[in-house]
């Protein structure tokens, strides 16, 4: 338990975005400003929602308690998620802004049959969706179980019940601005505990790292003490599940064009890589000055929180536990928005409605699948309360680099790309990296405590990336299929110079 302080930001926060989110169900009356918010976010908005919703509880709590208890290695996943961002910068913005309305489906299907593609896009996209919100859940769970006292499953609920109420009444506009609230709170929280940190030793930072080595032995500063190829592995999920997830590709439809797109690419990625080496001072400064041994708890999840309470009291841990309730809060309801849109827009809209959907019926439908969302996500959390985030969000990134991005990549690049060999693709790189994370140490010893894993690697991207890859070719190439061949000289086009130009 702590202070009043710290309950009392908690409200702050949870009352300021509220009434955010009060302002936003008054403007939020179609279908395209419930899932884009009209498509009139700006590219400094823009970017910094893309930043508040892709720094999650995985990046705050999870790396800085990653690096704390593993040193070195632990900044792969620091790397790895900010690498993915070229990738979206030269490949996948413009094209998917210019191609798209709601859904990164919306571009796979494009010159492709509509129904196959989209019901594989919409498994794939509920499968990335269903284990980043378990990480989430994790975190907050943990967060409100460390602040107040409460019931881990009371917690969860109590996230899940908040989100729903920005979700279902604010849309993408309501979340939008939670999460540039949010973007705002975290970068400005990270960076003052780091100087709070760094202060310690005279900032600098090879103090800092030499007390380090010091109280844990060289091999902290020193990369290779996980199996190098979990390290290759766990790199290419993140590197190019960054360009698959669902809720990231979503809000390049929230601005009005291609450049606005490419502009708030830019500065997510500034905004990112910034917090991103903040959180490598976080997880030495945790270790340090509040060891290892106190936050060796499953998962070592709270280890960012427990250093703000060393350095500046319960008022700044409720601060910081604030900013990351924040945190988790926001992605939580980009997670959501994207699920319902797969639901409602995919599904309902162009497979149950042969792409003549109802507006009314898919804001409707939309709602109900938040609220389904809701409960698999709170009732996941409670089965995967011990694990770190940072690695569960490691797997569902390993869904989407090979469930989302071959399949999107190829749809765009190449010309003899089938709907067969799509539709193949996506569930391959869904089902077979499912059936992998089940096998791996992870779950089958960790979780199910079974005896050792059949499959060895923690996680599956080395394995399921180019799988997907070479299932979407060899599929693609085994027949063709001419009208999507023919359709894919408008489909460039329209990549390139935008659906205005002539």
């Amino acid at each position: 338990m702590v202070s009043d302080v710290a309950i009392a930001w908690f409200l702050a926060f949870v009352g300021v975005t509220l009434g955010i989110t009060y302002w936003a169900a008054r403007r939020t009356r179609s279908t395209r400003e419930f899932f884009t918010a009209g498509g009139d976010i700006s590219a400094l908005q823009n970017g910094f929602a893309l930043a508040g919703d892709y720094m999650s509880a995985a990046s705050f709590l999870g790396i800085a308690g990653m690096v704390a208890m593993k040193g070195f290695d632990g900044l792969i996943y620091s790397v790895g998620w900010l690498v993915g961002w070229p990738v979206i910068t030269f490949l996948i913005a413009e094209p998917l802004r210019n191609l798209g309305k709601y859904t990164f489906a919306d571009v796979v299907a494009y010159r492709l049959r509509q129904k196959p593609v989209r019901i594989a896009a919409a498994i794939s996209t509920l499968a990335v969706v269903s284990f980043y919100l378990i990480a989430q859940m994790v975190g907050a769970g943990k967060l409100i179980q460390l602040m107040f006292g409460l019931r881990y499953g009371t917690a969860l609920v109590i996230v899940g019940s908040v989100m729903l109420v920005y979700v279902l009444f604010g849309g993408m506009i309501a979340t939008t601005w939670v999460q540039i609230i949010k973007a705002c709170l975290l970068l400005l929280g990270a960076t003052i505990l780091a100087v709070m940190v760094l202060a310690q030793f005279n900032f600098n930072p090879l103090e800092l790292f030499g007390e380090a080595r010091k109280q844990y032995g060289a091999g902290v500063m020193a990369p290779g003490n996980e199996s190098a190829l979990d390290s290759i592995s766990l790199g290419i999920a993140l590197m190019f599940g960054t360009a698959g997830l669902p809720h990231i590709l979503m809000r390049f439809y929230t601005v009005k064009d291609a450049k606005t797109a490419r502009t708030s690419v830019a500065y997510a990625t500034s905004l990112i890589g910034f917090f991103y080496l903040v959180t490598f001072i976080l997880g030495f400064g945790a270790a340090v000055l509040v060891g290892r041994e106190a936050i060796k708890v499953p998962g070592s999840n709270m280890a960012a929180p427990l250093l703000a309470e060393v350095l500046g009291g319960t008022g700044f841990l409720g601060f910081i536990s604030a900013v990351a309730f924040a945190t988790i809060l926001a992605v939580v309801a980009g997670l959501t928005l994207s699920g319902a849109a797969a639901l409602s827009h995919d599904l309902w809209g162009h497979v149950v409605r042969d792409g003549k959907p109802n507006e009314r019926e898919q804001l409707v439908v939309a709602r109900i699948a938040t609220i389904g969302l809701a409960i698999i996500a709170i009732v996941f959390g409670l089965v995967f309360e011990d694990q770190n985030v940072a690695f569960m969000v490691g797997l569902a990134f390993a869904i989407a680099a090979s469930a989302n991005f071959p399949a999107l990549l190829l749809s765009m690049l190449w010309r003899r790309f089938t709907t067969t060999g799509a539709v193949a693709s996506m569930l391959t790189g869904t089902i077979v990296t499912i059936v992998l994370i089940v096998l791996s140490p992870t779950v089958w010893t960790d979780v199910l405590a079974n005896g050792p894993a059949p499959f060895p690697l923690k996680n599956p991207g080395l394995i399921t990336v180019p799988l997907s890859f070479l299932v979407g070719i060899l599929v693609s190439l085994s027949r063709r299929e001419v009208a999507s061949e023919e359709a894919f000289t408008a489909a460039a086009h329209r990549m390139h110079v935008g659906p205005d130009a002539s």
